[in-house]
């Protein structure tokens, strides 16, 4: 199984963070790679919604990568499952309040099938280049708190 975990401290209220993090048409604000994304079905920002997302592949060519939110706890978590494409990670957002802001954990788990599972390594790469990426999260959310 590939595991990856990254967590920032964002100067923001835990609710502010959380309706962000929620409302998948704002992925592509921060995550690179995001081709496109909409709501395919349910009810936006909440358990349920499925959104239908294309990112860019490991070959440069766009794949099909449609999630599920699994969970959606205000002001504590954002949970998700990939339902399209080859490798169908499940993730989240957990957050926590602290003194200075909330404390956000992206973690993405995967159990890659058949002959992907060879390819364990680079998943765990992909991932954990995927994770790192909440910095961009914490700087967006910090000039919108500051502005």
């Amino acid at each position: 199984m590939a595991f990856a975990e990254h967590e920032v401290l964002v100067p923001r209220d835990a609710l502010d963070v959380y309706a962000f993090l929620v409302d998948g048409m704002n992925l592509p604000k921060w995550r690179t790679g995001i081709r496109s994304i909409s709501l395919a079905s349910g009810a936006a920002q909440a358990k349920g919604a499925v959104y239908r997302q294309t990112v860019l592949g490991r070959s440069g060519w766009p794949v099909s990568a449609d999630f599920e939110i699994t969970e959606a706890r205000p002001g504590a978590e954002v949970r998700y499952q990939v339902i399209a494409g080859q490798n169908r990670p499940s993730g989240g957002y957990y957050l926590s309040t602290e003194p200075a802001g909330t404390r956000v954990r992206f973690a993405l788990e995967c159990q890659p099938k058949g002959l992907l599972s060879l390819m364990n390594t680079g998943i765990q790469r992909a991932m954990k280049a995927e994770v790192v990426q909440l910095e961009r999260l914490k700087d967006l959310l910090a000039v919108a708190s500051a502005a």
